[in-house]
C-alpha cells in the first residue's frame, strides 16, 4: 500500500526483456534503495513492483507482460524519469490517499493550462474508468495522488503546484504522453457492495440497510 506522495524522481537504466513478453527493469533511485531489500515493494510510476536485486544506488524487478500491456510501463526506455515511493509503513502519516500500485487504466494528456501559482493539466479518462473519478475526489497519475479539478464524460482535470511540477515527472509530461491511472480504491468497494445489495434485493444477504452497514 501507498501514498501517492513521490520520494524520488528515479530514472529507467535499463529495460531487458525475459521470457515470454515479460522484462527485467533496472531503476535508479538513491533514496528508495538506502532501505530496500529482496521481496520489498516499490511504486515505479504507481505501479507496485517487487525488488528482486538492490545494488549501488539502482533496484531492478521482474514486470510481467499483463503489467506491461495494462500500465504505460512498456513505454519507457532508458534515461527516462519515473516518480518513485516506498510502500507505507503501518504508523507512517497518509499525506495523499490510500494507493494500492494496481493501475486500472492509461490515460493521455491532452492539454496545460500555465497560471501565475500553478497548473492546470487535463488528461483524457478512459470509458471505464469514468464512473470512479468525482469532483474534489482523489485519484493517482503516474503515481501521484491528487485532488480531481473537473470531470467530464471522457476527460478529467488536476490543478498542479510548483512543488508537483518540479518534483514529479508530471512538470515534464508533454501533450499525447500516456499516464497510469489509479481510481480511488474506495469507489470500486462502494460500486461492489451496491452492486451486491441490488442483485440481492431486499430480502437478501444484504438487503437491508442494517446489514449493508455490517459489511462495512
Amino acid at each position: 500500500m501507498f501514498t501517492g506522495i513521490v520520494e524520488e524522481l528515479g530514472e529507467i537504466v535499463r529495460v531487458t526483456a525475459t521470457a515470454g513478453d515479460s522484462a527485467l527493469v533496472a531503476v535508479r533511485g538513491p533514496l528508495v534503495t538506502s532501505d530496500a531489500r529482496h521481496g520489498d515493494s516499490i511504486a515505479v510510476n504507481g505501479v507496485c513492483l517487487t525488488v528482486v536485486e538492490v545494488a549501488d544506488g539502482t533496484f531492478t524487478a521482474d514486470v510481467m507482460g499483463e503489467t506491461l500491456r495494462r500500465s504505460a510501463l512498456g513505454a519507457l526506455r532508458p534515461g527516462d524519469p519515473v516518480n518513485l515511493e516506498r510502500a507505507a509503513a503501518l504508523g507512517s502519516r497518509l499525506g495523499g490517499h490510500l494507493v494500492q500500485g494496481h493501475v486500472d487504466g492509461v490515460g493521455e494528456l491532452i492539454s496545460r493550462e500555465p497560471a501565475e501559482q500553478w497548473e492546470t493539466v487535463r488528461f483524457r479518462l478512459p470509458a471505464a474508468l469514468s464512473r470512479y473519478v468525482v469532483e474534489k475526489g482523489s485519484i493517482t497519475i503516474d503515481g501521484v495522488s491528487l485532488t480531481v479539478a473537473e470531470v467530464g464524460a471522457d476527460q478529467f482535470a488536476v490543478g498542479l503546484i510548483p512543488t508537483t511540477l518540479k518534483l514529479t515527472t508530471l512538470g515534464a509530461k508533454g501533450v499525447g504522453d500516456p499516464v497510469n491511472l489509479e481510481v480511488d480504491v474506495l469507489a470500486k468497494y462502494v460500486e461492489r457492495l451496491l452492486g451486491a445489495r441490488l442483485a440481492d434485493g431486499p430480502t437478501g444477504p444484504v438487503g437491508g440497510v442494517a446489514a449493508l452497514d455490517g459489511v462495512a
